[in-house]
């Protein structure tokens, strides 16, 4: 079969011919059709993911959705070495996998998975958001801050606000359920934009962590929860003591391979029945496997939309 295969930690993966999957007991093999693109998947190539690393050669790829011997759609977020999401068959246990509802295309229920359950649970599970409260997301603009958005819209907060940097995808949040959408690369006063845009916030979901969590934690409520999923602006602050302290602030870190199993099924349930419903916005690209070298690359420039692999 086909598969984008990496050899050697730190290199790019390359489309080649790979071993077919064998099923052992409690196995089954998927046909795939479409996975998604993540941060995770070159972290775990690169060497650096804090995780297992992988034995050499595999397949790449993480998550994704495909059918099942019986013709049934299933998400999978997890595979059976050394195969992986990134080839037109993979290898998973069977007792892994979610049902995807009628309604939800391959493609938009392969970001569900990734994004949207990262989303969902920083909302829900981490965050125990209440009806009414007022949700912050920071690092809006990327595919899960996009999910968190219109979820936490979804799930009954009463005020939601967008924080990222892309002025068209702001004013697309707006329209999807943001009630104000603030651009990074303004340079006015962070804390003073914050405050115009309804602060205190309650509820925190933080992508970005560096300068804009910082800015962030000061405008948060007494007794709000920040919840970490993520470092696109900075990988360490200086978290004055203070200022924990004066707002009663709890820090949530958020890691989905630290994830139940079951916790990450009922948030994908969730989730595609949002979508499956009309009530949520999924956005994504489609990408060829034969590219999967150019996509490589953009997925480390950090682009905003998501990427979906098709086989």
């Amino acid at each position: 079969m086909r598969a984008a295969v990496l050899h050697e930690l730190g290199t790019m993966p390359r489309v080649e011919r790979f071993d077919e999957p064998v099923p052992g007991r409690g196995e089954l093999v998927l046909d795939v059709l479409a996975a998604g693109v993540n941060h995770l998947d070159l972290g775990k190539a690169s060497g650096r993911f804090y995780g297992d690393t992988p034995a050499l050669p595999a397949v790449v790829g993480t998550d994704g959705v495909g059918r099942d011997p019986d013709g049934r759609r299933v998400y999978f977020d997890e595979t059976i070495a050394p195969f992986g999401a990134y080839a037109e068959r993979t290898l998973v246990d069977r007792e892994h996998l979610v049902a995807v509802p009628d309604g939800v295309s391959d493609e938009a229920a392969a970001v569900l998975g990734n994004a949207g359950v990262a989303a969902m649970t920083a909302l829900s599970w981490r965050g125990r958001l209440q009806a009414g409260e007022s949700v912050l997301v920071l690092g809006a603009t990327g595919a899960v801050g996009h999910l968190a958005v219109q979820l936490a819209r979804l799930l009954g907060a009463g005020r939601v606000v967008a924080v990222g940097r892309d002025a068209e995808r702001l004013e697309r949040l707006r329209a999807l359920g943001a009630d104000d959408a603030l651009d990074l690369d303004d340079h006015a006063d962070p804390g003073a934009r914050l405050a115009a845009a309804g602060a205190p916030f309650d509820l925190i979901v933080d992508l970005l962590w560096g300068t804009p969590a910082i800015t962030a934690m000061g405008a948060a409520a007494s007794g709000a929860r920040l919840i970490q999923l993520g470092q696109l602006a900075g990988a360490e602050v200086t978290l004055p003591a203070a200022l924990l302290r004066s707002r009663m602030l709890t820090l949530h870190g958020l890691a989905g391979v630290n994830v139940a199993a079951p916790v990450r099924s009922d948030a994908y349930a969730q989730v595609t029945a949002f979508a499956a419903a009309g009530e949520l916005d999924v956005d994504f690209e489609r990408v060829a496997l034969d590219d999967i070298a150019g996509t490589w690359v953009r997925q480390q420039r950090l682009i905003g939309v998501k990427m979906v692999v098709v086989p």
